[in-house]
């Protein structure tokens, strides 16, 4: 996350994320999944903006209409968990600039969490740490965690275990978004357990060494086919990418977004554009496609 302070406002950037590899372990008994996954942070953000409301109350705003701005908002249910375990019954105004697309596997909601936790705490002056940030977090959902050891991690658990993993090379990507969500605990009944799980060693090494075409062929989702059940589109789109020769394609996350990994900048740029421009869509298959660049 980025911050910057304007006068009395403070502006925080929120990342997205993508899935390089994801499999599940099994059910637990909390009702989650078990889970190994390797997350990277990219730059496609959406933007809040803090303001310190003496009275005490919490309000939020939003450019997205489709949004609850309710107190079922994760924003909110954060500022609330942060006044509830500090004591601090401080207020702020906070106004939510969205661009990343909603149920799409990018994060979203949870890197809005993350980044009101952060910015909250510098606001109020609270002085948590973040490992002591990260552990709300982890009570407010499963990728909340992840956005306080960017850009890339291990995720274990039910997501909210990180280790900071290292990156050998900024990523480029084509992310492909298209008009469709995947609610995550409906592609989450859906997923097939494995006997014997994937293994992530060989796309961590990868990502280290900066090795593109490693992490290309070890691309891995478990949840991919599950979502292509509840949302057949999504098979279409995968082979869509796949088409047009990137190092590897896969969706992130419980979908609906799927992700191409490039070779280089121009590799993405050229990717783009043919799905952005050589191919007639109408209103039924129009989808978002756009160069993204990992986080550093």
């Amino acid at each position: 996350m980025r911050r910057i302070h304007f006068a009395d406002d403070l502006v925080v950037w929120a990342p997205a994320k993508v899935n390089l590899y994801l499999e599940v372990h099994g059910k637990r008994p909390d009702g989650y999944h078990e889970i190994a996954t390797l997350m990277v942070a990219i730059r496609l953000f959406d933007t809040l903006v803090f303001k310190e409301e003496p009275d005490g109350l919490l309000q939020l705003g939003c450019n997205h209409a489709e949004l609850s701005i309710g107190p079922d908002n994760l924003v909110l249910r954060a500022a609330r968990l942060l006044q509830e375990r500090t004591g601090r019954q401080r207020g702020a105004s906070i106004r939510l600039v969205k661009r990343i697309p909603m149920a799409a596997g990018l994060a979203g909601g949870s890197t809005d969490a993350a980044a009101t936790l952060w910015g909250l705490n510098r606001l109020w002056n609270l002085g948590l740490t973040r490992d002591e940030l990260a552990k709300l977090g982890g009570e407010l959902g499963s990728d909340v965690p992840f956005f306080f050891h960017t850009p890339a991690a291990w995720c274990t658990g039910r997501g909210e275990i990180v280790t900071p993993v290292p990156m050998g090379k900024p990523l480029d990507l084509v992310l492909l978004c298209p008009p469709l969500g995947c609610p995550t605990a409906e592609v989450y009944r859906r997923v097939q357990v494995p006997a014997v799980p994937e293994s992530g060693e060989a796309i961590r090494r990868g990502l280290a060494g900066g090795d593109v075409e490693e992490m290309g062929r070890r691309l891995f989702n478990r949840l991919q086919p599950a979502a292509e059940k509840f949302a057949p589109p999504i098979a279409s789109y995968y082979r869509l990418l796949a088409q047009r020769g990137p190092a590897g394609q896969l969706m992130s996350g419980s979908g609906s977004s799927l992700f191409a990994l490039c070779r280089s900048r121009a590799e993405a740029r050229r990717l783009a554009h043919e799905l952005s421009h050589g191919i007639e869509r109408d209103g039924r298959n129009s989808f978002a496609a756009f160069v993204v660049r990992s986080c550093r």
